[in-house]
C-alpha cells in the first residue's frame, strides 16, 4: 500500500467509577490523557518519537460544554486539548476541541485519515473524556475536587454545532431533551409498522437485552447486569418511565467517568516509529452524512441519511453486509439502532450482534465520546481475528451519521463520495411545518413525559386541510384530550382538534376549548396562586426555591390571570410575589 495511507495504530479506554475500592475522582482531561497514554503503548511504537511527531491533537466536546444551559459545576479545562497534551508530553501544531454530536468520533477519524492520505499529516490522535458520574457524586461532597484549569496554546473551538436542531418549535413546546424527541421517533415508526404499544415494546426489548449480554461481560462497563426483554421494558421501581414508550432502561446512561483514545498514523510513519505491521488496522470505508431538519422529514421513524451512510461505507470499502463480522451501531435509544436494521434488512436479532461495547444504556455512554470506544473495541476484535468490523455512529435528533469499516487487511485510502450523496438527500421530499396550526387534525406520533411533577404530552399532528405538520401540547382546559393521551386507547391516528396560540399550538378534542371566552380567573393553577383582597389582587408565583425560573405554561397562566385583572372594573391594583424566600430567577433559558 501507498506509505501515505492511513491507519489506526493503537486504542486506549479509561475508566473511574465512583464506589470503586481504586476510584481518583478524575476529570475529563485525567480520562482523556490515561487513555492516550494506553493507545501509545497499544501502539508499540517508540513513545518520545509518536509524541514528537503528533501533529493534530483532538478532544470531542464534553457534555457540560455542548449544551447552552449547561453548568460545570466542578469546573473545567479552558483548552481540553492542550490539557491533555501537556499531561501526554505532546506539543501538537494543531489542538481542536470538537463540535457537538455523537457522530464526532468517527467523523473525526474519516477526517484525519483524509488529512493523513493527502499528505498533510503523519500523526494523530483523538481523544475523549467524561467524569459525568464524579460531577453528580460531587453533590453530596463537602469538599469537592476542581476540574478548572488553564492550557496555554492556541486552539481551534469549533463550537456547539447544534445549528437547526432546536428550533423554535421544539423550545414553545416543551422538546428540550433529547428523549423526548427520541420518543416521538420511536411512535412514529410505530404507526408506520401497525406495531401496537405491546409489540413496540417486546421489540425494543428484544434488541437490547442481547447489548445487556455484552456489557455483563465488558470490565468497562457501567451496568454489568444481564437483562430479559420484559425486565428493561417493564415499568417498575428502577425503571420508571422516562417518556413513553422508554421506561430508564432504555435509555442512554450518561452517568459515567470513561475516556477513549485512538491513535492514527501514516503507513509509513507506523513503519518508521516501530509500530508491528500486525497492529494495523486500516480504514476500508467511510461515510458521513446529514439527515434533514427533525419536523421536515416525511418520515419521523425513519433514519435515511443512516442507512445511506452505512450502505456508502460498505460500497467503497467493495463488501457486504454478510461480510462484517463485527457491529457497533449508535444505541441511544432503540430507534437509533431500529431504524437502520429496518433501512438495511439486518434483522435486529442477528446472531453476530450489533454491539461491541453493551451499547450507551448499558455500557455507557460518555456524551459525544461513545464511538471513540466502540472503535477501540472494533479495532481489537479485527486485530484477533482478521475480519472485518463497522461502526455507525449518530449524532443529535437523528441527525449526523458516520460509518467506518475496519479491517487489518491492507488496503489503500479510498475517499468516498458523502457530498454527493448529501446532494441527494438534501433535494428530496420536506414536509412544511405549521408554525401557527388552526383546525380538525389527525395524531401523527406523539410521547408523555412523566418529570416528578406529573405526566407531560406532546402530540405531533397533521392537519387535515392541507397535510401540514405541527407540534402541540395539550389543551389543560380539555381533561378529555390528557386521557386520551395518557390513557388505554392508542392515541396514534386519533382526530383531534389543533388551535396556535402565543406560546405555540395547543390541541384538544373538540374546538370547544378555543372558542372565545371572556377574561375570567380560574379555579385552579398549576404555577401561580391567586388571592383577592377587597380591590387588590395578589399574584404569587408557585415556583420552587431552586431552579424557579418562568417557563412558558407558567407565562401562559400569567397571561390568563393580568386579562382577567384587567377586564375586572372592581380590581385597582395587582401585586405579583414569589413563593418562598425567591421571587423568580427570570426566564428559563432552557425554553429560549
Amino acid at each position: 500500500v501507498p506509505l501515505s495511507t492511513p491507519v489506526v495504530v493503537g486504542v486506549g479506554q479509561a475508566v473511574d467509577p465512583v464506589g470503586d475500592p481504586g476510584y481518583r475522582a478524575l476529570s475529563p482531561v485525567d480520562l482523556g490523557a490515561e487513555a492516550a497514554r494506553a493507545a501509545l503503548a497499544d501502539s508499540g511504537a517508540d513513545a518520545d518519537a509518536a509524541l514528537a511527531a503528533l501533529g493534530t491533537l483532538v478532544v470531542t466536546r464534553t457534555f457540560a460544554d455542548s449544551i447552552p444551559t449547561s453548568m460545570a459545576p466542578l469546573g473545567r479545562s479552558d483548552n481540553p486539548p492542550r490539557s491533555v497534551a501537556q499531561r501526554i508530553g505532546a506539543d501538537p501544531s494543531r489542538a481542536i476541541y470538537d463540535a457537538t454530536g455523537g457522530q464526532t468520533p468517527q467523523a473525526l477519524v474519516r477526517e484525519l485519515c483524509q488529512d493523513i492520505a493527502a499528505g498533510r499529516e503523519e500523526v494523530a490522535l483523538i481523544v475523549s473524556g467524561e467524569a459525568i458520574s464524579t460531577e453528580r457524586h460531587a453533590r453530596t461532597l463537602d469538599e469537592k475536587p476542581s476540574f478548572a484549569e488553564h492550557a496555554e496554546g492556541a486552539m481551534e473551538d469549533r463550537g456547539l454545532g447544534l445549528s437547526g436542531m432546536v428550533t423554535r418549535h421544539h423550545v414553545e413546546h416543551g422538546l428540550i431533551d433529547t428523549t423526548s424527541q427520541y420518543a416521538l421517533f420511536e411512535h412514529a415508526r410505530r404507526a408506520r409498522l401497525g406495531l401496537t404499544r405491546e409489540e413496540l415494546a417486546r421489540q425494543m426489548g428484544e434488541v437490547f437485552a442481547p447489548f445487556t449480554h455484552v456489557a455483563a461481560q465488558n470490565p468497562l462497563a457501567a451496568d454489568r447486569e444481564e437483562h430479559a426483554p420484559e425486565e428493561l421494558t417493564t415499568v417498575a421501581d428502577g425503571n420508571r418511565m422516562i417518556a413513553d414508550p422508554y421506561p430508564r432502561r432504555l435509555v442512554a446512561r450518561d452517568q459515567v467517568n470513561l475516556g477513549a483514545a485512538v491513535l492514527l498514523m501514516s503507513y509509513g510513519k507506523a513503519l518508521e516509529l516501530g509500530v508491528d505491521p500486525s497492529r494495523l488496522v486500516f480504514l476500508h470505508g467511510t461515510s458521513s452524512l446529514r439527515e434533514l431538519p427533525s419536523f421536515e422529514r416525511p418520515d419521523l421513524g425513519a433514519n435515511p441519511a443512516a442507512v445511506a451512510a452505512v450502505e456508502h461505507a460498505l460500497e467503497i470499502a467493495g463488501t457486504g453486509i454478510d461480510d462484517v463480522r463485527w457491529w457497533d451501531l449508535y444505541s441511544c435509544y432503540p430507534i437509533a439502532v431500529l431504524a437502520v436494521c429496518d433501512g438495511l434488512g439486518l434483522s435486529p436479532q442477528d446472531p453476530r450482534g450489533l454491539t461491541v461495547t453493551g451499547g450507551l444504556p448499558y455500557f455507557g455512554g460518555p456524551g459525544n465520546g461513545y464511538s471513540l470506544h466502540a472503535i477501540a473495541e472494533v479495532v481489537q476484535r479485527v486485530r484477533a481475528d482478521g475480519t472485518k468490523g463497522l461502526v455507525g455512529a449518530n449524532g443529535g435528533l437523528l441527525s449526523k451519521y458516520a460509518v467506518g469499516v475496519y479491517s487489518t487487511e491492507p488496503r489503500a485510502w479510498r475517499d468516498d463520495d458523502s457530498a454527493r450523496l448529501q446532494g441527494e438527500l438534501d433535494a428530496g421530499p420536506r414536509v412544511e411545518l405549521a408554525g401557527r396550526a388552526d383546525g380538525w387534525a389527525r395524531i401523527e406520533t406523539y410521547t408523555v413525559l412523566h418529570p416528578r411533577t406529573g405526566p407531560k404530552p406532546v402530540v405531533v399532528g397533521r392537519l387535515e386541510a392541507d397535510g401540514r405538520r405541527f407540534v402541540a401540547l395539550p389543551e389543560r382546559s380539555d381533561p378529555g384530550i390528557v386521557a386520551l393521551l395518557d390513557g388505554e386507547a392508542d392515541p396514534l391516528g386519533q382526530r383531534v382538534y389543533v388551535h396556535g396560540k402565543g406560546q405555540g399550538n395547543r390541541v384538544a378534542t373538540t374546538p370547544a376549548p378555543f372558542a372565545k371566552q371572556p377574561p375570567a380567573f380560574r379555579e385552579t393553577y398549576e404555577f401561580i396562586r391567586v388571592e383577592r383582597r377587597g380591590r387588590v389582587l395578589e399574584i404569587t408565583l408557585d415556583r420552587p426555591d431552586s431552579r424557579n425560573a418562568l417557563h412558558p405554561p407558567a407565562h401562559e397562566e400569567l397571561e390568563g390571570v393580568l386579562d382577567a385583572y384587567l377586564a375586572d372594573p372592581e380590581l385597582w391594583a395587582a401585586i405579583i410575589t414569589g413563593a418562598g424566600d425567591g421571587f423568580c430567577a427570570g426566564n428559563d433559558l432552557a425554553y429560549t
